[in-house]
């Protein structure tokens, strides 16, 4: 798996790499981005987005946040993102960064956890139809991650009308039937 948009934000991914280099983490490639680990558990990642090159804190929600820097996507619980547009705002903010990668540093070494709860995410009765109607397809639904099959979820039961849901299971069956999530459709 390759990072989406690293050509785009090469600036900006050196900029964080060299203020990560300051940290005793180990650079590692995960998921196509760089991830950095403190004794094999995951710290922060940076990643390209569209419009930002963002800088994610796995356990981000027990940050203090001071600065009201880091951003919630979509439904995750513990993850929290700092986004950036360009290398020189890196530069600008980069003891707000290193501060923010000590306290997430302290938080790993302390063994702090943010508490999460399991998500209920309803079945679409199109879906359930659907599973009813092809028994190969739930196999292949079942055979999904938690997380991917949460993402799928989302994915369907957001859309308002019983049309577009139908659609939008259709549309996802052959990359459900490969086993790839919905970020992992292209």
């Amino acid at each position: 798996m390759e990072m989406a948009y690293r050509e785009r934000w090469q600036a900006e991914i050196a900029a964080l790499q060299k203020i990560l280099s300051e940290f005793d983490l180990r650079e590692e490639c995960k998921w196509g981005k760089p991830c950095y680990t403190l004794a094999g558990k995951n710290i922060v990642i940076i990643q390209g987005f569209k419009e930002y090159c963002a800088l994610g804190f796995f356990q981000g929600a027990l940050l203090k946040d001071p600065k009201k820097l880091l951003v919630q996507l979509g439904q995750v619980q513990a993850a929290r993102v700092m986004k950036f547009t360009s290398a020189k705002e890196i530069a600008t903010k980069a003891n707000t960064i290193k501060a923010y990668v000590h306290e997430a540093v302290a938080a790993e070494k302390a063994g702090m956890k943010v508490e999460t709860k399991p998500q209920e995410v309803p079945v679409p009765e199109e879906l359930r139809e659907k599973f009813r109607n092809d028994p190969r397809f739930k196999r292949a639904f079942e055979a999904l991650t938690p997380g991917r099959q949460r993402g799928y979820l989302f994915h369907f039961a957001s859309a308002k009308q019983s049309g577009t849901r139908i659609a939008r299971i259709e549309k996802a069956m052959p990359a459900i039937f490969e086993g790839r999530g919905f970020l992992e459709r292209r």
